[in-house]
């Protein structure tokens, strides 16, 4: 039986998450320590001050009037209090709290600094300017600071972001003002701007740990995996008993394809500290797609118990697809998805999770009213524009025209190895079982979903020489055009083991045939194909980690599905045999043929282990890789039918490409 930690420890580990930046998990440990003792005012105090930071001002405010009441002396709960009611516009109700935080702290320039806001906001400007001159002097950096932390939890990003640039300004070696400035850029997404940042403080105060943890995650958003990798281990290094580092390290080594030692960086986590729910949901992750899905089942109930209003950790259990919730469970994610207090996201993820969980159940109906709220919630948190989508796919075929092709072949263009084998379409549409089935020949590495293929391509964009993709594409001479296919073989060098050829399995590569061909014309291309119901149904169905944005609605979805369709038949027209279709159902009811068909395209010799690609032992990063674990089943085939009416919507606008007897009009 585990020993129960002294208060004191845990709240130390509180304040190294927050420092760390790791807020979930300080406001889980703030949380169970609360429900172990509702009577600790300082872990109230705490938890309400995390919350408002995340703008759960409702529930913060009941946590800190509850210290008040308790603790009336309890000065940071007055000026935390007293911050949320000032971030609604509620200063009126703000200003005797803030009042009574300066009375109790007459030297805090931060409380002073927030009072003089609330007067302002009050209209007694003579007061607030003298009360705001009283906190410069008592810290003059610190009062900048602190208002440009809280204009950047108020979202009022310029103005922070000017208050930050100010402090660097009056002291370039400011590192708490630029981790700001560099938080601000990362909220902004412009992550180039943030990493100069963070190196910048990494070379003033190399001891930063904080700065450390946040360029990793930069250097991730930017796909720089390894960097990321080398980032993090710097800072291990500095804080080797620090969990929070390691489970960053192992979050960084999981994206960078290295899942043995992320399992080992996720378990040093959890051995430092046990409480920490976010390394048992990434361990649990990495347990997945090397194969091990009781480990994995193990680490994310073990996160649930840490963590249990949670919803990713639920919809992590759902997304392994062989694994069904119990009734119990059901009930559990049932009362809190209606739970406004939950982030959206939350809410989202149970929702996502309880459609799979009534589905398991042949619940069909109540499965769809889940999918469809869970759908509902997230588009309405997402930008995506159907119409700049197809502008941009028109824009690729009159580019990429038979004209081009034809030059390019005279020229004999490109980068002329055939090492890759593109697997390309709509996601849920089979391509993890294609992947699967040559992963398990001699000759083929399987590696995962590449971003490599389109980063590539945007940067043919040079603005400064007038160049834009994809129009510039017949610009580029047969020396640029090899000099790209190098730079993918290169860039994907880190994925690939001995194996003279390898897979890059992204889906969204489907509208870049063309590019692919140009700067690597023997590599080889297959278009998986499924049921176009199916095909959509399933993506519906799935949450996606990022990106793949047209899902979340059924229209946007059919739509979607219309231009891949209309941009696969424009590459057979200008590439005609260029690119294998390999449709879903055939796999499922004539696996051998498919499978030497396959391998016929990519000029493989047949090899029976391609046939039982469910034996092949290696890691597999995608929704399906259970299920490729698994001999090959009928079970998957025409599911859409399942919901009925409630698809008619997408039967509608997939009227065209659907085959006679499944079209709106021919159902009885």
């Amino acid at each position: 039986m585990q020993k129960q930690q002294h208060p004191r420890q845990i709240f130390e580990q509180v304040i190294v998450r927050l420092k760390s930046g790791a807020r979930a998990e300080a406001e889980s440990l703030c949380r169970e320590a609360i429900t172990q003792d509702p009577g600790d005012v300082n872990f109230r105090a705490l938890l309400g001050t995390i919350l408002a930071e995340r703008n759960a001002f409702e529930e913060a405010e009941e946590n800190l009037r509850h210290v008040i009441k308790v603790a009336p002396g309890h000065a940071r709960a007055h000026e935390d209090l007293g911050t949320v009611l000032l971030n609604q516009s509620r200063a009126d109700e703000a200003l005797p709290l803030l009042e009574k935080a300066v009375a109790l702290m007459p030297k805090s320039a931060s409380a002073a600094s927030k009072l003089a806001g609330a007067l302002m906001a009050l209209g007694r400007t003579a007061d607030a300017e003298a009360l705001r001159a009283r906190a410069t002097q008592l810290s003059p950096q610190q009062a900048k600071l602190e208002q440009a932390t809280r204009l950047f939890a108020q979202g009022q990003f310029r103005e922070a972001e000017k208050q930050a640039q100010s402090l660097l300004q009056e002291n370039s070696r400011d590192v708490n003002a630029a981790l700001l400035l560099a938080r601000i850029a990362i909220n902004a997404r412009c992550y180039d701007d943030a990493e100069q940042l963070l190196v910048r403080i990494t070379e003033i105060a190399p001891g930063f740990v904080a700065a450390w943890h946040d360029l990793g995650s930069v250097l991730k958003e930017l796909n720089r995996f390894e960097e990321a990798v080398k980032a993090l281990q710097e800072a291990v290094r500095l804080d080797p008993a620090n969990a929070v580092t390691h489970y960053f390290y192992g979050a960084a080594l999981a994206m960078a394809a290295q899942p043995e030692a992320a399992i080992e960086a996720y378990r040093k986590a959890v051995d430092l500290d046990p409480d920490l729910s976010g390394a048992y949901l990434g361990l649990g992750h990495v347990l997945k797609t090397v194969g091990d899905q009781d480990g994995g089942v193990a680490a994310y109930r073990r996160a649930i118990e840490l963590r249990p209003d949670f919803g990713e950790i639920y919809y992590s259990l759902s997304n392994l697809k062989t694994f069904k919730f119990s009734d119990q469970e059901i009930a559990g994610m049932e009362e809190r998805v209606g739970n406004n207090a939950l982030p959206i996201d939350c809410q989202v993820h149970f929702a996502f999770s309880l459609g799979k969980a009534y589905e398991d159940k042949a619940d069909y109906a109540a499965a769809f009213r889940y999918y469809e709220l869970a759908n509902r919630r997230h588009r309405e948190t997402i930008a995506y524009d159907p119409v700049q989508t197809e502008v941009a796919h028109e824009k690729i075929r009159k580019a990429f025209s038979l004209e081009f092709f034809e030059h390019q072949a005279q020229m004999g263009t490109g980068c002329r190895d055939p090492d890759p084998i593109f697997i390309l379409g709509l996601p849920r549409s089979g391509s993890t079982l294609l992947e699967q089935i040559l992963a398990s020949h001699s000759l083929v590495d399987g590696t995962s979903e590449l971003p490599d293929i389109s980063m590539i391509a945007q940067s043919v964009t040079n603005k400064a020489h007038g160049r834009t993709f994809p129009m510039s594409m017949p610009e580029l001479t047969s020396e640029e055009l090899t000099a790209l296919g190098k730079q993918y073989l290169s860039q994907t060098q880190r994925h690939r083991g001995s194996a003279p050829f390898f897979t890059d399995k992204m889906p969204n590569n489907f509208a870049y045939v063309g590019f692919i061909k140009a700067i690597l014309p023997n590599a080889k291309i297959i278009d998986a194909r499924r049921h176009p119901m199916d095909s959509c149904v399933g993506c519906f169905k799935q949450h996606f980690a990022k990106g793949q944005t047209f899902t979340y609605d059924l229209f946007e979805l059919g739509e979607f599905y219309l231009e891949y369709e209309r941009m696969m038949t424009h590459w057979d027209a200008v590439l005609p045999g260029q690119v294998l279709h390999v449709e879903y159902e055939n796999v499922v009811s004539d696996l051998e043929t498919q499978v030497r068909r396959l391998l016929e395209f990519c000029g493989l010799e047949f090899e029976q282990s391609c046939v039982n690609f469910h034996e092949t032992k290696r890691a597999v990063r995608t929704a399906s890789s259970e299920q490729v674990r698994q001999p090959i089943y009928q079970g998957s085939l025409a599911t859409w039918k399942r919901f009925g009416s409630d698809l008619d919507v997408l039967r509608e606008v997939l009227d065209p490409v659907l085959p006679e007897q499944d079209r709106l009009s021919a159902a009885p």
